[in-house]
């Protein structure tokens, strides 16, 4: 969430960015029209309250009974007016609230003014890195039937499009990848977590989630919902909380991520691109103000160290403005190749926040002086696994001897150099 007075102090600065991303700037301008009502209740209550407490001390003195029963009845016509004015001033409250936490965050100058992603701007491309040894360009999803690593009939049998079994070979690699994963982020200061997949949905509001993007989530019908990601769970550990940041605090978690893809309009039906449920390993820092974009750096040569080790093709971008997420300041993309496909996707996205998602969530630190702020946060995937097995089995797929030859730093946690079909006994 935005603070309230920087809206209010800069209202030309946030309509130019508000615009930048791409939002709806006449409900920021309601906003400042309903502050502006606000603020005249408020202060005529106030001065009505001034006055009740002057008659209160005056009426004690008058004798006169005629005079002290039309002193109490105008008492009583300030009182009406008094919470009447108040009661108005407290549904514009209300209403402030629930415009600004429509109100996305803005980014910071270092990101691109652009609509969409066409303005995406490419940082590098890392095209020599391993590709497997045949080059194949069968599709993911072709050699994972080919090699019986994933079943995806029987996914959709038992719950439907989007869903899927792994299965020998396929289920070894997403524990090689997790274990790997995960090992990498311990090695570099990250405390490792398993979270719920079930949250309130006061937490989904404090990352951002809602109200706006409530239509992608699995809601139950306790008014919980699944979690569409652990950066909901790691984030919201310390939800009004105000928290030690001598050192800053980075969260590690595997886990189950759902979503319900309803605006995703047939795209990516084959294949493991794009699934109601699938699988991530999440990295969340918090951070002091000062520390925030040291941090954020780090995270994003995380993301882009693993790819490297993991000797697939990618990119770097870093997003335009109207790319960017609802929660995020700026944000870098890393996206793998698919030559099935002749083009990269999307594995890991890099965030920093601010303090927007620490305002939504009241996850607040003490700075040296002892006054309370607000951290900052930022979270990226580190990796998203299903999108790194499909780039692994298009670059690795050798089609001569029907298997997939693995990266290099995965054979220690998969115990060989290639999946392979399982022969039943």
């Amino acid at each position: 969430m935005l603070d309230l007075k920087q809206l209010i102090n800069n209202p030309d600065h946030y309509l130019k960015k508000l615009k930048e991303k791409n939002f709806d700037v006449n409900i920021l301008n309601e906003l400042l029209s309903i502050v502006t009502l606000r603020g005249q209740k408020m202060n005529r209550a106030e001065s009505l309250k001034a006055d009740l407490n002057k008659y209160s001390k005056i009426i004690v003195n008058i004798k006169d009974k005629d005079e002290k029963a039309k002193t109490l009845d105008n008492l009583k016509k300030l009182k009406d007016e008094q919470k009447k004015l108040q009661d108005e001033a407290d549904v514009l409250n209300k209403s402030v609230h629930e415009l600004l936490a429509q109100i996305p965050n803005v980014t910071i100058d270092l990101v691109p003014v652009g609509k969409d992603e066409t303005f995406n701007k490419v940082i590098f491309e890392k095209n020599n890195l391993w590709k497997g040894t045949f080059k194949s360009e069968i599709s993911h999803y072709e050699i994972a039937e080919k090699l019986d690593l994933i079943d995806f009939n029987r996914g959709v049998k038992l719950s439907g499009s989007r869903f899927i079994f792994y299965k020998n070979d396929g289920a070894k690699l997403i524990r090689a990848l997790q274990n790997y994963m995960l090992d990498f982020h311990e090695k570099n200061g990250f405390q490792e977590f398993v979270t719920p997949v079930i949250v309130k949905p006061q937490m989904l509001f404090g990352t951002g989630q809602l109200p706006k993007f409530e239509e992608d989530l699995f809601k139950l019908n306790t008014n919980d919902f699944l979690i569409p990601t652990s950066e909901v769970s790691l984030t919201n550990y310390y939800n009004d909380e105000i928290i030690n940041l001598d050192k800053v605090i980075r969260l590690t978690s595997y886990g189950d991520c759902f979503r319900s893809e309803i605006g995703s309009g047939g795209k990516d039906n084959h294949g493991i691109i794009r699934m109601h449920q699938f699988r991530k390993v999440e990295m969340v820092k918090f951070a002091k103000e000062e520390d925030a974009e040291k941090e954020f750096n780090l995270m994003a040569e995380n993301a882009e160290s693993m790819l490297e080790e993991l000797q697939i093709p990618h990119q770097k971008l870093l997003l335009a403005s109207g790319d960017t997420g609802f929660s995020s300041q700026i944000t870098y993309d890393y996206e793998i190749w698919l030559p099935s496909e002749n083009r990269y996707r999307e594995t890991s996205s890099v965030s920093w926040m601010g303090e927007f998602q620490a305002r939504r969530a009241q996850i607040r630190y003490r700075d040296q002086e002892g006054n309370v702020k607000y951290a900052h946060t930022m979270n990226g995937s580190g990796l998203a696994l299903d999108r790194v097995v499909a780039s692994i089995l298009e670059n690795g797929y050798d089609e001569a001897n029907n298997w997939v030859e693995v990266p290099e730093v995965l054979v220690k946690y998969l115990g060989k150099k290639y999946l392979t079909k399982k022969e039943l006994n």
